[in-house]
């Protein structure tokens, strides 16, 4: 029974992977889009501004995907956007 149980564990876990890792993807084609960058640097935007507000990756990407049907997007990650997407529109 053990070794059913980590399977089942393992693949809930390869489950929550994939979702997260298409949020992560669709955060960044709206990154791309706002700043016309190329999909390195719309990954790299993401990153600076998920260290930036101490918040995860996906956290930011989900808020930026909602941002853009509710136009609200708050205030700390607004700003680490900004200067991010400054940054590397520089570079």
């Amino acid at each position: 029974m053990t070794k059913i149980s980590d399977l089942q564990e393992e693949i809930g876990q390869l489950q929550e992977a994939i979702v997260s890792h298409a949020v992560i993807d669709q955060g960044i084609g709206v990154v791309i889009t706002l700043g016309t960058l190329r999909p390195d640097q719309g990954f790299e935007v993401l990153r600076e501004v998920s260290q930036h507000t101490n918040i995860r990756l996906r956290q930011i990407s989900e808020h930026l995907v909602d941002w853009v049907h509710s136009e609200q997007l708050p205030d700390e990650i607004r700003t680490a956007l900004d200067e991010a997407l400054a940054t590397a529109r520089s570079n």
